[in-house]
């Protein structure tokens, strides 16, 4: 090097002084104990931004990982923007519990996350193609319910807030492939559309209920999505005031389904012309041959129902039993009945098992597996991070 390269590279050196790299975060401990006596297998976790940033010096969600605390290994977590604001607000991950387990994990920050197509488990998405249906679905269960353009539709128009149900026996995601050929209503080997919803509440619609009388909303008008895997899909759909028992009610319904899960989580955001005290009801299509549970002290209602000549299909309302008011039957529907507390959405789960997916293979099965998801429910895992409790 001749002495005017030297002295280049030592005013470059000197007008470019290294950049000192940011300390990272250190981890930080959670531990989330399972304080019932039941297994609790693809459990989700939430935590939220406001408890994570009190430990963890980090400015977005998207950037926290999950490890477990003793391999090391990493679990898969997805960061959520639950009013479309811009922040992440939630940090959701799944880990299995064994009964009354305690797992101790850590929180690194790190590069946010980028997810591979083989790593989601949920997803849905407004389908215009269809007049208006949004679809949602996870490895287990698939749905739709309807949109406004379907109630003018020329060749078979429909009016209805049911909610529909796609049958899987894939673990794999299938909507955008079963749209796309358009040939869903027969079974190919993964499922199908053979359920039909009709203007029934299908599996898990509501409505507002008054003197005995249920009074349902008309399609959706809107609709947007919230969170959209891998983990968990969150969209919110929209629907036109009507009149319920005299008063005016309008509605926006939040649903929110997570990996692994065979119920989604409904809440209904009721707006009313006055102030008086709301009852609401959600239920589940009547069907001949079906065989019917109540259970109050859960609050659970359930069918189990021959499907098409392809099996058999339960469905359920899972609701909080201290809110449930009575079981009845209307308008061709099985309905639970619950109050509204005031001030608040009204929030139920709802969903459905086929004995050909896999996992359900009889109503056995079915009243188990609602009673374990009842019981889980009503008993949240106890979660400390760092020094603190939540």
């Amino acid at each position: 090097m001749n002495r005017t390269s030297s002295a280049l590279a030592l005013a470059l050196v000197v007008a470019f002084p290294a950049v000192p790299v940011p300390a990272q975060a250190p981890p930080v401990s959670l531990t989330v104990r399972n304080p019932i006596d039941l297994a609790r297998p693809e459990e989700s976790v939430v935590l939220q931004r406001a408890d994570v940033r009190r430990v963890l010096a980090v400015d977005d969600l998207r950037k926290v990982h999950v490890r477990d605390g003793t391999t090391g290994q990493e679990l898969l977590a997805q960061a959520i923007d639950v009013n479309d604001d811009g922040t992440f607000e939630e940090l959701l991950f799944q880990a299995d519990f064994a009964p009354r387990q305690t797992r101790s994990l850590t929180l690194v920050a790190g590069e946010p996350h980028a997810y591979t197509r083989e790593q989601f488990r949920a997803y849905g998405r407004f389908v215009r193609e269809r007049r208006d249906d949004f679809a949602w679905e996870n490895d287990l269960v698939a749905h739709r319910m309807y949109g406004v353009a379907l109630e003018t539709w020329a060749q078979e128009p429909l009016t209805s807030s049911a909610v529909d149900v796609w049958v899987k026996r894939t673990r794999r995601l299938v909507i955008n492939d079963w749209y796309m050929v358009d040939d869903y209503h027969r079974d190919h080997g993964e499922g199908a559309d053979l359920y039909s919803a009709g203007k029934s509440r299908g599996c898990g619609g509501s409505g507002v209920w008054d003197a005995g009388k249920l009074y349902a909303s008309t399609n959706f008008t809107h609709s947007r999505v919230l969170a959209n895997g891998p983990l968990r899909v969150m969209f919110e759909l929209t629907y036109p005031a009507w009149q319920a028992g005299g008063r005016q009610v309008s509605e926006v319904k939040r649903i929110t389904l997570d990996a692994g899960q065979h119920l989604s989580r409904f809440e209904s955001h009721y707006k009313t012309a006055d102030d008086r005290a709301l009852q609401h009801a959600a239920g589940i299509k009547r069907q001949a041959d079906s065989l019917v549970s109540k259970n109050r002290d859960l609050g659970i209602l359930r069918t189990w129902e021959t499907v098409k000549e392809a099996g058999h299909l339960g469905c359920a309302v899972v609701a909080d039993p201290a809110l449930v008011s009575d079981f009845a039957e209307e308008g061709g529907n099985y309905l639970l009945v619950a109050n509204v507390p005031p001030g608040s959405p009204a929030v139920y789960y709802a969903g459905f098992a086929w004995d050909k997916g896999g996992d359900i293979a009889a109503v056995g099965d079915w009243d188990t597996y609602l009673e374990r998801f009842a019981r889980r429910t009503g008993s949240p895992l106890e979660v400390h991070l760092g020094n603190q409790r939540f």
